[in-house]
């Protein structure tokens, strides 16, 4: 082989790896920001579908194939949750969910960051403006009925429970979330609860919820009762 047929062999042989390196870096890219659409199936696609369903937003079936009603179910949720209602399931959407979005994070970091997340969105909206304990307080409701076997068992099934939270339906879970509830839920995560156990809480001046009333109050921290 001459001397130019080598160099030019080497250098089809440089392009070809580059372009294969390209291909996989924009494969990776791709996965670790997921997005899935209308058309999209598997395993996550189903996990949407059961969360939507189990929240109130899907009445559909759970088969794993993002059709239609999934695509208006994820609109409703983003909706009501102040996000962009494109009916498409990317990292925000994914976040507010309560599930993993990207793999540059363990399943266990990632699941803490958007538990994080969201119990300081929850917090900003229930209990800006409370004292610094009390808005501790209502992450550690969040936090103790995650733990009960009558709610949810992960932040999101708690926060998105239908009924659960007036804030999710009065505009204030839309609001920016304050600095105060995002330390106020890393100290919930980190265990403390100022209120020993409660998985109620009601502020007496607003609510009109007999049925509240007849709970056992364990303190009562700022404008907010605690209750088990």
């Amino acid at each position: 082989m001459r001397k130019t047929e080598r160099t030019a062999a080497r250098i089809f042989a440089l392009l070809t790896v580059c372009a294969v390196a390209a291909m996989l870096t924009a494969h990776f890219s791709e996965a670790s920001a997921a997005v899935y659409r209308q058309g999209s199936s598997g395993q996550t696609v189903r996990t949407i579908q059961q969360k939507l369903k189990n929240w109130g937003y899907y009445d559909g079936e759970v088969d794993g194939i993002f059709g239609s009603a999934t695509t208006a179910a994820v609109k409703y949720f983003q909706r009501s949750n102040g996000l962009t209602a494109d009916g498409i399931v990317g990292p925000a959407t994914l976040k507010a969910l309560g599930m993993q979005s990207g793999s540059g994070s363990s399943g266990a970091t990632a699941g803490r960051d958007n538990d994080l997340y969201l119990l300081a969105r929850m917090i900003s909206a229930e209990a800006r403006g409370e004292p610094y304990t009390g808005q501790v307080a209502v992450g550690a409701v969040i936090l103790n009925r995650v733990d009960h076997p009558s709610f949810p068992n992960t932040v999101a099934g708690v926060i998105y429970q239908p009924g659960a939270f007036s804030a999710l339906y009065d505009g204030q879970y839309d609001q920016p979330i304050a600095d105060s509830a995002r330390r106020a839920a890393q100290d919930a995560l980190n265990g403390w609860d100022p209120t020993g156990g409660a998985i109620y809480y009601y502020n007496p001046a607003k609510t009109t919820n007999s049925w509240i009333w007849s709970r056992p109050v364990i303190a009562t921290i700022g404008n907010h009762v605690f209750a088990k």
